[in-house]
């Protein structure tokens, strides 16, 4: 018997030796057959001359530029632009990658700037990235300038199919939930953006259906020399594997069929609007007018947490961004402006909230969220609406909730590629229809699309239905002013995850100029055309201290939170008043409330929602 288990074992071993010997055969045998033909001589790789570029070739003092990008399109043409400007080197890091229009599109053009002779890096948070082997191996042989890696892959894989997500959740939890959340594009060393926006077509105005609105921010200065070093440091880590490693994709390495050796081609929608805003892309004066758009800072930070999203306090980029921001926080003396796309806090962060209201004259606190009609995350909506209370009268918050069909927005509606019909599309000016839409005029729009319940979240599960049709806004974006001094911009969503499950990356800037800019971007989304305002529900006349105190109690009960009556509710601006704080003895007079889900059409996810904001507080720091 011993014999026979000292067999079993060496053959066990030789197995394992052998996997492990094609663990390391296979990215050497992809690297082998990368194509190492340039289609440029040139020293300075044939690059595009940009106006945006030459932003970093400015000395001036103060050395540093940043643009905010508010509009989808801006934000793409941004990319594309300084990918094609670039002349030595491109790092790329996000969240999600989708094969779509955008994707494809963003892609193709790192490919053709690693065959001008630049040298491209793509590091992708596997869950939500490109899950195609056979475009994970060929992307791996494509070419020697182009590298892919993928950060924390489940298994070993590179796609993780349902029973396999299932399995990471009871065999690998911490595993499972620690992604990498940064979202970053260097190019050159010299020019960043980073801020809320992944790779795929909602993120740009390129959705029929649902879109989000979103910001970034393009930065050129010397400290885009901390954003290239916090991308190396994730680029070397152990999490960070080469695509050609990963099983389902080293098979393909390793077997390949001649004709899966091609890189596959996705279902694109609208090819035409690829060749258009490829062709705006090249034109030095849009370029230019974004540029003309940038503001000198002086004094700018990039943080990231550390790829082991460890809490550390070190001089340098990587260190714990959430510290930072409760820093921020308590050094408040007159406003925060915060926006989060979910609503949902840590205990530190309420922590600090409340600390703030203890002060004799406490700063004034307002939020910009979604509404559950504009949220691609409902069940993260129902934790926050549990705690509206709280919110309101502990932490002393203005809450203003996003409307899915806000009708000044810096969206693109017609990029969308909803229908449109002709004389509704006519009325729209040049500049409006390139930075969002503007008037009550248009708000009949909201009738036409692709329907309202067919998006797909990239948050916790789909969207809502809606009672009408129409080209969904969600609220993406990720921001920060304090006392109109201070302004941060990034990929945090102030809750519980970016505190302590995903890594999370920010520009931070100390701007009276920029922090006001900022701050009227945010304001513009709380205007009561953009959002419904939260404030308490009128004093009910029968027992009202009864029923504060029993709503009270169920919100601090972890199970059979069932109390109907909440403390809040959402309010909509009465034609001919003017907005006002919600504590003015004129509100009541002057908002009509519309219900704890205006908008939304009632159904299953309704159910759903109650039944979250009942049984699952639990649940707030894995959603």
């Amino acid at each position: 018997m011993k014999p026979l288990i000292v067999l079993l074992a060496a053959l066990l071993l030789s197995g394992c030796a052998t996997q492990r010997a094609e663990l390391r055969r296979a990215p050497e045998i992809a690297e082998a057959r990368r194509d190492a033909a340039l289609d440029c001589q040139r020293s300075d790789r044939c690059a595009l001359a940009s106006p945006l570029y030459d932003l970093a070739e400015a000395e001036a003092d103060p050395p540093h530029r940043v643009l905010l990008l508010e509009s989808g399109q801006d934000a793409l043409l941004a990319r594309i632009n300084l990918i094609r400007s670039a002349r030595e080197s491109i790092e790329l890091q996000s969240y999600i990658f989708v094969e779509d229009d955008a994707g494809y599109f963003v892609l193709l053009e790192l490919l053709a700037a690693a065959r001008r002779g630049v040298k491209v890096r793509v590091l992708l948070d596997q869950l939500f990235s490109l899950d195609n082997p056979a475009l994970l191996a060929a992307l791996a042989e494509a070419h020697v300038n182009f590298d892919l890696r993928l950060y924390n892959p489940l298994f070993d894989r590179a796609v993780t199919g349902s029973l396999r997500f299932v399995g990471a959740i009871v065999c690998c939890f911490r595993k499972l939930n620690q992604r990498m959340h940064n979202k970053l594009l260097v190019v050159d060393g010299r020019l960043g953006i980073t801020g809320g926006r992944n790779y795929q077509n909602r993120y740009y105005d390129w959705d029929a259906g649902f879109n989000y609105r979103d910001r970034d921010i393009l930065v050129a200065g010397p400290v885009v020399a901390d954003m290239r070093r916090a991308f190396d440091a994730y680029w070397t880590h152990p999490k960070s594997r080469p695509a050609a490693a990963l099983r389902d994709v080293r098979r393909l390495t390793l077997h390949p069929d001649p004709e899966s050796r091609a890189m596959p081609v996705p279902d694109l929608s609208r090819g035409d609007r690829m060749l258009d805003l490829s062709a705006q892309a090249d034109r030095p004066e849009i370029a230019r007018a974004l540029a003309e758009r940038a503001m000198p800072v002086q004094r700018i930070e990039y943080v990231s947490d550390p790829p082991a999203k460890r809490s550390q306090r070190r001089p340098g980029p990587l260190r714990d961004i959430s510290r930072d921001i409760h820093d921020l926080l308590a050094g408040a003396d007159e406003e925060v402006l915060l926006q989060t796309p979910y609503l949902v806090l840590s205990r530190s962060a309420q922590d600090t909230f409340r600390q703030m209201q203890d002060q004799p004259d406490p700063p004034k606190v307002r939020v910009s969220t979604n509404s559950l009609a504009a949220t691609d995350a409902f069940p993260v909506y129902a934790l926050s609406h549990k705690y509206k209370r709280r919110y309101l009268r502990e932490f002393g918050f203005r809450i203003h909730e996003y409307k899915p069909f806000p009708e000044d927005a810096p969206i693109d509606l017609a990029a969308t590629g909803a229908e449109i019909p002709a004389e509704a599309l006519g009325r729209y000016a040049t500049e409006s229809r390139r930075f969002g839409w503007r008037g009550s005029d248009e708000r009949g729009l909201r009738g036409f699309g692709s329907g309202s319940g067919d998006a797909r979240g990239s948050g916790s599960g789909r969207p809502v239905p809606l009672r009408e049709a129409g080209v969904r806004i969600s609220l993406h974006a990720k921001s920060l002013v304090i006392d109109r001094e201070t302004a941060m911009v990034g990929t945090h969503n102030f809750d519980p995850r970016s505190d302590r499950l995903n890594t999370e990356n920010a520009v931070l800037i100390r701007d009276p100029a920029f922090a006001s800019a900022l701050a009227d971007a945010i304001l513009r989304d709380m205007a009561p055309e953009n959002a419904w305002t939260i404030a308490r529900r009128r004093k009910s006349p029968i027992l009202p201290g009864l029923q504060y105190g029993l709503a009270k109690t169920s919100e601090f009960l972890p199970l059979f939170d069932l109390w109907p009556l909440r403390y809040a509710t959402s309010y909509e601006l009465v034609e001919g008043c003017l907005p006002l704080p919600i504590d003015h003895p004129d509100f009541h007079r002057c908002y009509r409330p519309v219900g704890d889900f205006p908008e939304v059409r009632l159904g299953l996810k309704g159910i759903y929602t109650r039944i979250l904001t009942a049984f699952g507080a639990g649940l707030a720091p894995i959603l």
